[in-house]
């Protein structure tokens, strides 16, 4: 696996290049990317649609292939991320404390890059460009792994990427595309503890778990996303219908998407009815226990393993709960620490909900749709984490950065007298 590791040095040589830029040439390589992207729209778009039939081929199933899929609004949106990416403050040498001690030495923590961070990822070209523009900004240099799915894409977007990091005198090895996509290469870079600082798994909950029992170097990741709505006794029904529909409709495919609904039991009567005719209106299939079914014609009975499913797909598991407490105590057991909504007017009821669960993004009368990193001012988000490392829930550029602790003297000693 030595080509693995010669391209793995290549890229750290080039992170040491991309540390020493100055914030206004950062930002303004990011806006030319951006302007590049859609200058090569057509070729961009041309190896997607390939990418596209080849996986239809495969009998690659809806969601993967929503993910894969790129037009010329997607395209849009990626090069508008990298827009926000640049207007974004740079987090490198931001001094996060600053005290001095009283021996008289200054002591402060500064942001630094972290230098390597290699992104493993599955059909989401997207995540190409948003991956390339927050190492980059965040003073890193990245090697991208993506899914046979969407090589011709991936490459695609990084030859477009590439013509302006050429423009800014920037090594192109600071994006580095993996086109070796055999396993075994994979596990040797997740093992070259000298040369990566940071692995980054974004995919389905198979991919995530492989990247983190073969890894040696540092993994930030989160297995799924099984996010709840929980409609309480309080709630502002009309609203709930709402983030309801919101969360499990606009973008089932998503990992903020809504997997599971839980109602209180107070409202259940009320509730239940319009929401499954709402949801079915948009195609979403319903599995309920047994007081759901009690209260909705034809929805299929649910299992352990419903509430425990991330289905990305029109699916949505139903339970009815007798209180708060027992709205929580279900999440704990089936949730992922991902992403929990909880719709209620009562503030003691929301504030206990936030303060019981420890999910990364915890939401009071708004939608899991908003668990993104650019919905959250974070810019083009790099993933999420349900780590609880230095990074936690969606990951933009500080994510990127570590503090270290830079002390300044006039000969202090600790030791030595004189």
């Amino acid at each position: 696996m030595n080509d693995i590791r010669q391209l793995a040095l290549t890229c750290r040589d080039a992170a040491r290049a991309v540390a020493r830029l100055p914030t206004d040439a950062k930002n303004a390589m990011l806006r030319d990317m951006a302007d590049q992207l859609l200058a090569d729209a057509p070729a961009i778009l041309e190896a997607n649609a390939a990418d596209m039939d080849a996986a239809r081929e495969k009998g690659i199933g809806e969601a993967m292939l929503d993910r894969l899929r790129l037009d010329d609004a997607r395209l849009a949106g990626v090069a508008d991320a990298l827009r926000e990416v640049a207007a974004l403050p740079d987090p490198v040498g931001m001094v996060t404390r600053r005290d001095t001690r009283p021996n008289g030495i200054a002591v402060e923590r500064v942001r630094t890059p972290l230098g390597v961070v290699a992104m493993i990822y599955e059909a989401r070209p997207n995540v190409t460009a948003d991956a390339a523009a927050l190492c980059l900004k965040a003073g890193n240099a990245v090697i991208l792994r993506g899914g046979s799915e969407a090589l011709r894409s991936n490459m695609a977007i990084a030859a477009s990427l590439g013509k302006a990091l050429e423009r800014a005198g920037v090594p192109a090895a600071a994006i580095t595309i993996v086109e070796d996509l055999r396993r075994e290469t994979m596990v040797a870079l997740l093992q070259l503890t000298d040369i990566v600082d940071l692995a980054i798994p974004r995919g389905g909950e198979g991919l995530i778990r492989f990247v983190a029992e073969h890894a040696r170097v540092p993994v930030i990741k989160h297995y799924k996303g099984v996010c709840h709505l929980y409609v309480d006794a309080s709630a502002d029904l009309d609203l709930a219908l709402g983030l309801l529909v919101d969360g499990k409709v606009s973008r089932p495919s998503a990992c903020n998407a809504l997997e599971t609904l839980l109602v209180h039991s107070d409202v259940a009567a009320q509730f239940l009815p319009r929401a499954a005719r709402a949801l079915r209106a948009h195609g979403v299939e319903l599995r309920g226990d047994e007081a759901t079914r009690g209260l909705v014609a034809d929805v299929v009975p649910a299992t352990e393993a419903d509430y425990d499913a991330e289905y990305l797909d029109l699916v949505i598991a139903v339970r009815v709960v007798g209180s708060l407490d027992e709205a929580i105590a279900h999440i704990r057991r089936h949730g992922s620490d991902h992403t929990e909504v909880i719709a209620a007017r009562d503030p003691a009821a929301a504030t206990a909900f936030v303060d019981a669960l420890r999910s990364a993004v915890v939401m009071v009368n708004a939608s899991s749709r908003f668990s993104d990193g650019g919905e959250l001012g974070l810019g083009a988000e790099i993933g999420i984490s349900t780590t609880r490392l230095h990074a936690y829930g969606p990951m933009g550029l500080e994510a990127l950065t570590v503090e270290r602790f830079v002390v300044r003297g006039e000969g202090q000693t600790r030791n030595l007298h004189r």
